[in-house]
């Protein structure tokens, strides 16, 4: 087969998933057995049964419900088994918490109903002041709540609520190590705050969820913050060396009744209303879309979801970033489609950095993150037995004046679930969003994993194999690599390494260099002294080094870190050395304007850098960070500055960050426009790149926020403002409102710089869940 042949193998493989999973597989005799045991059983495959203590029997919910208030005043929670504590975690392992926590489950056959108690010798002290939904609350008082709806040990759901009522919702990532948070479902939840503490009532529908068929018995644990106090504390497997994500380490729900998903479809009409004006010298536009988002439980286990003219209109904007490498860098996925299932794609161990064999914005997205509308797409994913599918099909349409239209494109994984915590597992992709023909990928990784290392330590090792295929393409077109991690509190190590190929380029990945061979690896000691206002201390050392091909180096970072303490407090502080070395073929532009370009110069440079960092405690009505860094850069000096400031109250919140980077060198090239082959540059280079931030949020209810984010950087020299009001009328409902404006900075013919009006656009967009 040569480069410029199709896959068939990849679309076949995406059509059988789309196909074998309308099939939904019931449990054989083993698992059911295993289901029904409760107590004790072990199913195949699972990461072992919860001890006697730690499982908890949830009750028969009337037919009718529950009013959903935030207080346990019903009749029907009184003789209802319960997590009647839980065991601390910080600051002292093993230790009792400062406040009681009850915890109860209620259950019937199409919903489950979650009642907390979180008792606080101080409810004054009550930190809360997050409303909007998905955010992040770790920095203040919260419950978190892990559900493995398929005893794998492996995935989950994870729920969360703050005293003032705000949901975060996500899937359990990256081997219960991380949870993406930007996955969302239909649930409820309503608290209460008074004179002993606080309480929360969550109410969340079968149909929001995926679990395995005949299951009377879940995985299950949870964990309580008390912000003010630094405190944490959790149900099962409370040791500071395992994440609540880790479902291998969770408890037992049980008694769960005979689920029922009823129909199992979801229809979710949006109409979009809008006017635009895309440049100062076009017309504005009136818009007017309808799209649709149809989801269909095919059994249990398994969602099959189509979506036709597609809409992310309401997905926010990304942040930008600063870039002062001469590599693309990652931003991450926000639209819904995208997300259901997103955890099955996971692959290999640490190769974020350098290597996403599906990264989903590739569909959708053309260069300079221009926006292909999407026709439609189907998709599929699920977990029948033992095996985790997941499979989508996106076709795209032309967009003039783009590099970038009309496409077909999809990606598939299977990932076998093997021993009781490991998997081995293969994905592919094909089509390419660019129009380059005769694209596609496939590979397949394997990780062993446990929670049992040494009796109680977390331990990874796993290997992974890509190749991939494109008509432009030519050279080594295959990537390998392997990783070996040990993630525990005080001792803490990894190692990956990478091997890509010249030719390795899939379409729909993320890679930022190819023709390298990477190594990366980190050694890190964590003690927590319990003396002198010191929570834990950091000591570690990592190293990156990129070869090329012919085992010359290309780039390099050292970095040690002598001194990070967290002090009891919430405050932080750090000190840190890094040796840099790079090797560029050809100049790169580091700083790029309309007016001019500061290019650094190919061949071998090597520096050193020094950084200082401080942050106040997240709890504080007013807190921030500073990082401040100085010292070489590629033949020159670079100094940077990071500030960030936060105001937080119950009613609004507002962010203000700055980001400042001066560097200047004798060995660096600046060009006037154009940067082509007839410009003539300068010798010697200078720039400061500043790029400022401005969020504020009112929070009138955790159903009804307005927010607006303001971003602007001398680089690009755009002021852009994205404003958004999002109203959850109904669990199944929404309507936003969104507004952006962009301003761009220029010279006028009085050689003085103003901002002018560049382009604005407004949306209001209805959506709204049929779920019979």
């Amino acid at each position: 087969m040569h480069a410029g042949d199709p896959f068939p193998a990849s679309v076949g493989l995406v059509f059988l998933l789309l196909c074998g999973s309308v099939v939904s597989a019931q449990p054989n005799s083993q698992e059911k057995a295993a289901a029904e045991g409760g107590r004790g059983v072990k199913a195949a495959g699972q990461a072992g049964a919860a001890p006697a203590e730690h499982t908890l029997r949830a009750g028969a919910l009337p037919a009718s419900g529950i009013s959903l208030d935030g207080v346990l005043s019903e009749a029907v929670w009184e003789d209802v088994d319960s997590i009647v504590n839980l065991t601390m975690i910080e600051p002292q392992e093993g230790g009792v918490p400062s406040g009681r926590t009850v915890f109860k489950v209620l259950a019937n056959a199409t919903e489950i109903v979650i009642g907390i108690a979180c008792n606080d010798p101080n409810p004054a002290g009550i930190v809360s002041n997050s409303k909007a939904r998905d955010a992040e609350l770790d920095d203040e008082d919260h419950v978190v709540i892990v559900l493995d709806t398929f005893r794998d040990g492996r995935s989950g759901y994870v729920f969360a609520v703050n005293p003032s009522g705000t949901r975060f919702d996500g899937l359990v990532t990256k081997q219960g190590t991380d949870v993406n948070s930007n996955w969302d479902a239909v649930w409820e939840a309503r608290t209460t705050i008074d004179q002993t503490g606080w309480s929360a009532e969550i109410r969340l529908p079968i149909k929001s969820i995926g679990f395995k068929p005949g299951l009377t018995t879940w995985g299950l644990n949870m964990e309580r913050r008390i912000e003010r106090l630094q405190e944490t504390s959790r149900w099962a497997s409370a040791s500071q060396d395992y994440e609540i994500y880790q479902m291998s380490r969770a408890g037992l729900l049980t008694n769960l009744p005979s689920l029922d998903v009823g129909l199992g479809l979801s229809i979710r009409p949006a109409l979009t209303l809008g006017g635009e004006k895309l440049s100062p010298d076009e017309s504005g536009a009136f818009t007017r879309d309808l799209s649709l988002d149809v989801g269909q439980k095919l059994g249990a286990n398994v969602l099959g979801s189509l979506t036709v003219n597609t809409d992310f209109a309401e997905t926010e904007v990304d942040v930008r970033q600063t870039n002062l490498t001469r590599f693309e860098i990652v931003f991450p996925e926000k639209r819904t489609f995208f997300l259901e299932g997103a955890d099955i794609f996971d692959f290999g161990i640490g190769l974020e950095d350098f290597l996403i064999p599906f990264f989903s914005r590739r569909i959708g997205l053309g260069e300079e993150g221009v926006q292909i509308p999407i026709n439609a797409g189907g998709k599929v994913n699920g977990r029948v037995g033992r095996t985790n599918l997941g499979g989508l099909v996106v076709n795209t349409r032309n967009v003039p004046d783009q590099d970038a239209g009309a496409a077909t494109m999809g990606a598939a994984r299977i990932k076998e679930n093997i021993f009781a915590e490991s998997s081995i597992g293969m994905i592919a992709t094909f089509g390419d969003q660019l129009g380059r023909s005769g694209s596609w990928m496939t590979g397949g990784d394997f990780t062993y994993q446990t929670s049992r290392f040494r009796g109680d330590k977390n331990f990874m090792v796993g290997g992974w194999a890509m190749l991939n295929r494109r008509e432009d393409l030519e050279g080594d077109q295959s990537a390998y690599g392997f990783g070996v991690v040990y993630p525990n509190d005080r001792w803490n190590f990894n190692l990956t390494s990478a091997r890509l190929g010249d030719g390795f380029d899939p379409s729909l990945g993320f890679v930022p260099r190819n023709a390298v061979h990477i190594w990366q690896g980190a050694f890190a000691f964590e003690p927590r002294p319990e003396r002198a206002g010191i929570r834990q201390m950091f000591h570690d050392t990592s190293l990156l080094l990129v070869n090329d091909l012919e085992r010359q180096w290309e780039s390099y970072e050292w970095a040690l870190k002598p001194l990070e303490w967290l002090l009891e407090s919430g405050d932080r502080f750090q000190v840190e050395f890094k040796r840099d070395g790079d090797r560029p073929q050809e100049d790169f532009a580091v700083f790029e304007t309309d007016e001019s370009a500061v290019f650094i110069p190919a061949g071998s440079h090597e520096w050193g850098r020094y950084k200082l960092a401080g942050s106040t405690a997240p709890k504080r009505v007013v807190n921030g960070e500073v990082k401040w860094e100085s010292g070489g850069f590629y033949g020159g000096t670079l100094d940077s500055i990071e500030i960030s400031l936060a105001l937080r109250q119950s009613l609004f919140k507002v962010e203000i960050g700055l980001e400042r980077n001066a560097a200047s060198s004798d060995t660096w090239t600046t060009f006037a426009p154009p940067h082509g082959d007839e410009s003539v540059g300068s010798e010697g280079g200078r720039f400061v790149q500043n790029l400022y931030n401005t969020r504020l949020e009112v929070k009138f209810s955790p159903d009804l926020q307005v927010s607006s984010f303001l971003q602007y950087d001398n680089e690009s020299a755009s002021l852009g403002t994205n404003s958004r009001l999002r109203w959850t009328f109904h669990p199944q409902g929404d309507l936003f409102i969104v507004y952006n404006h962009n301003l761009q900075r220029s010279l006028n013919e009085l050689n003085r710089r103003i901002f002018e009006f560049d382009s604005n656009a407004l949306m209001v967009k209805l959506q709204y869940a049929w779920r019979p």
